[in-house]
């Protein structure tokens, strides 16, 4: 697989963690995966038509190197994340490794890409929108992104408590959609809306706040950093709303490309049958994020 990369730059959070991943520094937890929830999005009676490949000259994949651990670039330079090796994978199962590219452009050269047949598929988390749907096909979702809470350790909170008029202070990153999402769900709530990150990561560890509430991604790898000082964990599970977060990831192509999505889907339901999805999953979520 042919790996070109650009230059960006991306946030101090993720550049360590990516760094963390590369070094080894954050273990892959195969042995514990029976304790961490591994997202699948195909039923396993599910019989998919075995996907046609002989007709594919070849599929470029499109990212971009600013959404760490998705697509950054590694300490070489060179194209590396969780994107890159689910790309990788598909075209495994499609035996089809050969014929595969992967490269990275800029976001707003994505649509340009496709129509002036410089690449094939774009694997960069665009949200599936009224508008996305006009100018591309999905595939089948391969991950979403979900809300969560953290609290400190100790703290004997429940989602219940959340949900009454409690008095728990619960902070939120103000004008995103996850205050948008914590007024609606947990109305009764006492919402703090705070509008820098880092504050709000700062008030939790100083008790300022009781409970956060934001992006379960982000969340987990804060959880697991030196910046937490270990002092939090998750409260209770996954929140997961399309209205609020979006239909999730997936992979887009040229709209109506119907047999490139039909392949993309096979290879996706053979990693998730056989297992390397989790492994993926596990080797850049760690932690977990559901």
């Amino acid at each position: 697989m042919m790996l070109l990369a650009n230059k960006s730059i991306a946030p101090d959070w993720a550049k360590m963690v990516c760094l963390a991943l590369f070094l080894g520094l954050i273990p892959i937890k195969f042995a514990i995966a029976d304790k961490i929830v591994v997202p699948n999005y195909f039923d396993a009676k599910e019989r998919l038509p075995i996907a046609e490949v002989s007709s594919i000259e070849r599929i470029r994949f499109l990212t971009t190197v600013d959404f760490p651990p998705f697509n950054f670039l590694d300490q070489t330079g060179r194209l590396s994340g969780f994107h890159i090796d689910l790309a990788r994978e598909i075209c495994i199962q499609l035996n089809i490794l050969e014929r595969c590219q992967i490269q990275a452009v800029e976001w707003d050269e994505f649509h340009t890409a496709l129509k002036q047949k410089k690449g094939d598929a774009i694997i960069a988390g665009i949200s599936i929108t009224d508008e996305t749907r006009a100018k591309y096909s999905f595939t089948r979702i391969y991950l979403e992104l979900p809300a969560r809470f953290v609290t400190q350790k100790g703290n004997l909170i429940s989602l219940a408590d959340l949900k009454s008029n409690s008095g728990l202070k619960v902070g939120v990153l103000k004008g995103t959609a996850h205050e948008a999402m914590l007024r609606s769900w947990y109305p009764k709530s006492n919402q703090i809306p705070i509008d820098d990150r880092k504050v709000l990561f700062d008030a939790l560890k100083a008790k300022d706040i009781d409970v956060l509430f934001g992006d379960g991604l982000q969340m987990s790898f804060w959880l697991s950093g030196k910046e937490s000082q270990d002092c939090c964990i998750f409260l209770g599970g996954a929140h997961l709303s399309r209205d609020f977060l979006g239909s999730g990831l997936s992979i887009a192509v040229e709209k109506g490309d119907q047999s490139l999505i039909n392949a993309l889907n096979y290879g996706l339901s053979l990693i998730t049958k056989n297992g390397r999805f989790d492994e993926l999953y596990l080797k850049y979520f760690p932690n977990g994020i559901y």
